[in-house]
């Protein structure tokens, strides 16, 4: 059995020093320092995450920016929050022959390559999740599209209810090892979480972030229809969207 310790050294660290913040940006700051004290044996499996308030001390940021990256975490599987416990460090997953890791996600071609993985599968998963959904599906997807409508009035860039979107897809197929992908690529699917494109969209974040979810809703839409043909298409749009706007957000 794993223990559970708490990490007074790692919450008693002294602080950071002061460094110019960006408003953009900070989760994945966050996300990867603590990813990185889990690689590094910092943080061990089985042990309990500093608080919300130690987070926001460490990192000096507010407590929607800590639960956010916590979100993040959680997506990736890297950690787990036992409600009324904490949040604890999950065991890193047996080796596979087939992985994608972070830092695969070097450059803007590394990124548009799984894009053209995602849209051939997920593409096919619009479409049997609009031939095979239930009520509780449907439930949840709009439940994901109204939380994604809900935090682009804030200052986020909606990663995990972007993420909460696309899993509900892939869960309304009935195929498992469609969910099986997602969860085990996690918010690494959305571009956001590695190349900030909605803050350096031409049109700003808020416009940019409008037009993904108005993409979300015609794939909802489709799916509640039950229109295969329509959901596989409004996908592959939804896609190769993001595919051309990250490429749009790079300098020449």
């Amino acid at each position: 059995m794993l223990s559970v310790k708490t990490l007074g050294d790692v919450a008693a660290r002294p602080p950071t020093p002061s460094r110019p913040r960006r408003q953009r940006g900070l989760v994945p700051e966050i996300v990867d320092a603590l990813a990185a004290d889990m690689r590094e044996g910092r943080l061990q499996p089985g042990d309990k995450l500093p608080t919300e308030s130690e987070l926001m001390n460490r990192f000096e940021v507010s407590r929607t920016v800590v639960r956010e990256s916590i979100s993040r975490l959680q997506a990736s599987g890297l950690v787990e929050t036992r409600h009324g416990v904490g949040t604890f460090v999950m065991a890193p997953p047996e080796q596979r022959n087939f992985s994608i890791a972070p830092e695969d996600f070097a450059t803007v071609a590394d990124v548009v390559s799984l894009l053209e993985l995602r849209i051939s599968l997920e593409s096919e998963a619009a479409s049997l999740a609009a031939q095979r959904r239930d009520d509780t599906h449907l439930q949840n997807m709009a439940a994901a599209l109204a939380a994604f409508e809900a935090t682009i009035a804030e200052d986020s860039d909606a990663v995990p209810s972007d993420f909460q979107f696309h899993m509900e897809v892939a869960r309304a197929t009935g195929n498992r090892h469609f969910a099986d992908l997602m969860t085990y690529l996690g918010t690494m699917i959305i571009p956001r979480t590695r190349i900030n494109t909605a803050s350096s969209a031409p049109e700003g974040r808020l416009v940019y972030l409008q037009r993904v979810h108005g993409e979300h809703q015609s794939i909802y839409q489709a799916i509640r229809a039950r229109d295969a043909e329509a959901a596989r298409k409004a996908m592959r749009i939804h896609l190769t969207n993001s595919r051309e706007r990250l490429r749009r957000s790079q300098p020449a």
